[in-house]
């Protein structure tokens, strides 16, 4: 038996979920290793996520995890947990947990996840599409209804102080498209020309990236990490799973990153149908909202992941051996087309038409 092994046995020991049968979970691009618990207790999830050393860098140099703000261990998902909590939304009651060891035992919100019931067209239960659409808005709305928190408690005095989208992390976005795209996908490296024409044109950009009231995004709100929980009540249906990442920033955030699922078919009239609803409920509930800066900051942001993803997909390749993930491709550019239409891009529209080929593929 290894040592993480004795350390998860002793974990659940404690927990009195020892005698539970124990089965994997499908994971994600992440480090993060799940586990289904069934036993006398019912069902729960075994999130196993022990903080990795980070390879050794040049010195001043950080890596991207620590650029981007991407969470290294399982602290930032309880601070964010208990938070979507107290608001009334619904994300896994954290039955125990070892922060140490990088150990939480889960509330298992079930199999419904938001992928599978695009792809059967309707809920479990019957409901239509639209309705869980609708849901998920209301659960965004809900959660920008209250004020952007600057840290969220861990408990026994500790905090978990939540990162802007500064511009550390757009930049490694941004270079994201520039160091996997180009060499993999179009066979050649980006120059340095052609790097600092790319960041130019974002630097004119940023001002929609910014634009609006801040608040707190969780940067992975699409269907891979959303389960319908239709007996609930309101936006409660809405079980979020994947928050650990999440960030101080645009309300178009989330919006986008729902509204463009990167995994799954969006109509361009389900998407405009979606984006209007929200813009009703955010013109009643938020305050400061205005409708034209948003949609320019949804587009902006749209175009903005959209070639993040562009580059992910090849990173995700060559780099990680995961093939699978270039399936998106073609879905991830028609999401690029869909955000370039807004007259505010135009600058960058051009620079993907010239760069990337985007007709011919």
């Amino acid at each position: 038996m290894n040592t993480r092994e004795e350390l998860i046995r002793a974990f659940l020991d404690e927990a009195g979920w020892g005698d539970a049968r124990r089965g994997p979970l499908a994971g994600d691009a992440s480090t993060r290793r799940y586990e289904r618990l069934e036993g006398p207790k019912g069902k729960a999830v075994l999130m196993d996520w022990p903080r990795a050393p980070e390879a050794p860098l040049p010195s001043g140099q950080r890596s991207y995890s620590e650029v981007a703000h991407l969470a290294v261990d399982c602290g930032p998902f309880v601070a964010v947990d208990d938070y979507l909590r107290g608001l009334g939304l619904t994300a896994p009651e954290i039955l125990a947990r070892d922060l140490d060891a990088g150990l939480l035992l889960l509330e298992d919100l079930g199999d419904a996840v938001l992928g599978g019931i695009i792809d059967h067209g309707h809920g479990p239960a019957g409901e239509a599409l639209d309705e869980i659409y609708r849901t998920c808005i209301d659960a965004l709305i809900a959660l920008q209804a209250a004020d952007a928190p600057a840290s969220l408690p861990l408990g026994q005095g500790a905090a978990h102080v939540v990162p802007a989208f500064d511009d550390g992390v757009f930049r490694a976005e941004l270079d994201v498209l520039l160091d996997w795209y180009f060499p993999v996908e179009l066979g050649h490296e980006a120059s340095a020309d052609l790097r600092a024409e790319y960041h130019g044109i974002w630097t004119g950009l940023r001002p929609f990236i910014d634009a609006g009231t801040p608040t707190l995004f969780l940067r992975d709100f699409h269907s891979p990490n959303i389960i319908w929980l239709g007996q609930r009540q309101g936006a409660a249906r809405i079980g979020l799973i994947d928050f650990q990442d999440a960030l101080i920033g645009s309300r178009a955030y989330d919006v986008v990153s729902f509204l463009q699922d990167a995994r799954r078919d969006v109509s361009p009239a389900r998407e405009q149908a979606m984006l209007d609803y929200y813009v009703d409920r955010a013109s009643a509930d938020l305050s400061g909202f205005d409708e034209a800066e948003f949609r320019a900051s949804y587009a902006a942001l749209g175009a903005e992941r959209a070639l993040r993803l562009i580059g992910l997909w090849p990173r995700l390749l060559k780099r990680d051996g995961k093939p699978q993930y270039m399936a998106h491709m073609p879905r991830t550019m028609d999401y690029l087309k869909r955000n370039l239409a807004h007259p505010a891009l135009a600058p960058l529209a051009a620079w993907v038409e010239a760069h990337l080929f985007l007709n011919s593929r």
